[in-house]
């Protein structure tokens, strides 16, 4: 089946991932630049997808505002999920993470912000397959992906990991879809307003612009380490 998915549309493979896992897939939104796309195929389809979004407690005003905006233009079946650890308290245990300019600070940051909550997410929804709108040209780590995984006995499902820049202002300029508001003030790539800046005309790749340049990916879509497995079986934050 990953043969033939190989050179198949990107609605032909939510389409199959619709028929084969049915209330089990769900898809995650970080309500980024270019979310629209992923949220506006899958709901062509499945309009009531469980869409999970992770809520940091750091995002931009505007994110949220643009995820109001989505939220209501698409009607989605969202699912809000934050850490157990509001941001006072984090940053009164730890500290703000994010101004140590260290790898190991952002791991923290990164798990109990997002890959705890995510994790718990996919359990409480009963989720076997899960749609992200991951392309191969925006890290190294997604170079490597194929259209589907199997990450932590679930199937991970990428329908446009092959699409480019072009791909995405053609979805959405077809379909009157939205950039995320920062798109117009050079962000290619926005999370946490701390961890995310506009792109520079020396930047080798669109995520050098997030995590202050120290890593790529945030945790949410790499395997789990031992570690971070044992932290979430015992609630470890």
């Amino acid at each position: 089946m990953r043969d033939k998915l190989k050179d198949a549309s990107a609605q032909q493979v939510i389409e199959w991932a619709a028929e084969t896992f049915g209330n089990g897939l769900v898809i995650s939104t970080s309500f980024g630049i270019q979310s629209a796309v992923m949220l506006h195929l899958a709901t062509k389809i499945v309009p009531n997808i469980s869409v999970i979004w992770v809520d940091t407690g750091y995002l931009p005003a505007e994110t949220y505002q643009f995820a109001q905006e989505l939220t209501e233009r698409l009607n989605l079946n969202l699912k809000v999920y934050q850490s157990f650890l509001t941001p006072a308290r984090m940053e009164a245990l730890y500290g703000k993470l994010w101004e140590y300019q260290d790898i190991n600070a952002l791991n923290r940051y990164d798990f109990m912000r997002k890959v705890e909550p995510m994790q718990r997410a996919l359990k409480e929804l009963s989720s076997t397959a899960w749609l992200a709108g991951l392309r191969r040209q925006q890290t190294e780590h997604r170079k490597s992906l194929e259209r589907i995984v199997l990450q932590e006995q679930q199937y991970k499902i990428h329908p446009i990991l092959h699409w480019n820049s072009r791909d995405i202002y053609n979805y959405l300029t077809t379909h009157d879809l939205p950039y995320h508001p920062y798109f117009e003030k050079g962000y290619v790539s926005v999370g946490d307003w701390h961890s995310s800046r506009p792109m520079k005309a020396d930047d080798n790749n669109e995520r050098d612009t997030r995590f202050h340049g120290l890593k790529q990916e945030c945790g949410l879509h790499l395997p789990l380490s031992p570690e971070v497995s044992k932290s979430l079986d015992s609630s470890n934050l």
